[in-house]
């Protein structure tokens, strides 16, 4: 049974005022609407709330056993309705977003950082996901918004380009391309590397490009960027990543060397359902990655 807040406040004024003329000013409603509103309520719980004659109103005995839960009720729907009204102007909440691997390294920290210094109450749920995981995170609403490689628009989402990335090569101090300040794609023809795994966009990006021209040496595949930048550090081999999946300083003793000729670039972008109303929270951390792109 849904409650009827109006038909409520209707009864605790008839109550207060002991009379439809005056609860109906209070209101400011007409007393016809009045009434329809104690008639509506009445005929929802099944009983007689006020007896009404020509001279007088009065409570019956279930009216007035009512009275002071309808009270409580009606403050706490009030007290409610204020929570919700001040955490929407003040941008309070929680929030679910999704985002690839590589936005989450250096990229998005550095935003959530800021969000959190201007809401510091609100908590972030972020879902590591490939983009074809934070694509399905965000259609079926498990999240509110999502960051993701560029790639085939879909039809229900609207996307904004946040910003674009090269890719690099990272390889240990002690690497025979370590003290290079840049290097191009055929020079690393001879080099063993460590690749993105086939079913990775990145994989496919590079592989598209440099069909017919270039064949890299693939000694190690991997799933994520994360386990290339370590390998490498392990001195393993070479990897080759995107430049945002290198978090500065984490291993001190590697080299990041950008690959050049051709320059290969992918756009991280921002997509959210086409018809979604964000919640005041997350609209806020959204705005503050739009701008930021702009």
């Amino acid at each position: 049974m849904k409650i009827d807040a109006l038909g409520i406040q209707a009864f605790i004024a008839i109550a207060d005022e002991a009379g439809f003329q005056k609860a109906a000013g209070t209101l400011h409603i007409t007393q016809t609407a009045l009434t329809r509103r104690l008639q509506n309520l009445e005929a929802q719980l099944g009983v007689k709330l006020v007896e009404r004659t020509t001279r007088s109103v009065a409570l019956t005995k279930i009216g007035s056993d009512f009275l002071p839960q309808a009270r409580r009720l009606f403050v706490e729907l009030q007290s409610t309705l204020s929570e919700i009204r001040q955490s929407g102007k003040a941008h309070l909440g929680d929030i679910s977003i999704a985002c690839v691997p590589t936005a989450g390294v250096q990229y998005l920290p550095r935003i959530i950082r800021q969000y959190s210094a201007r809401y510091p109450k609100n908590k972030i749920k972020i879902l590591d996901h490939l983009s074809p995981g934070v694509t399905e995170a965000v259609l079926s609403r498990e999240v509110e918004f999502g960051i993701r490689q560029s790639g085939p628009e879909h039809p229900e989402l609207s996307t904004i380009a946040l910003l674009k990335d090269s890719y690099v090569l990272i390889c240990r101090d002690d690497h025979p391309h370590a003290a290079r300040k840049k290097i191009a794609w055929k020079q690393l023809a001879s080099t063993p590397l460590i690749l993105p795994s086939h079913f990775r966009t990145n994989r496919e990006q590079i592989d598209a490009v440099l069909a017919g021209k270039i064949v890299l040496q693939r000694h190690y595949e991997v799933g994520r960027s994360s386990t290339a930048v370590g390998m490498a550090a392990e001195g393993v081999a070479a990897a080759i990543v995107p430049g945002l999946a290198v978090q500065i300083g984490a291993y001190p003793n590697t080299r990041v060397v950008p690959i050049v000729d051709p320059d290969i670039s992918w756009t991280l972008v921002l997509v959210a359902r086409k018809k979604a109303h964000l919640s005041p929270a997350a609209q806020a951390l959204y705005d503050m990655l739009r701008k930021k792109a702009a």
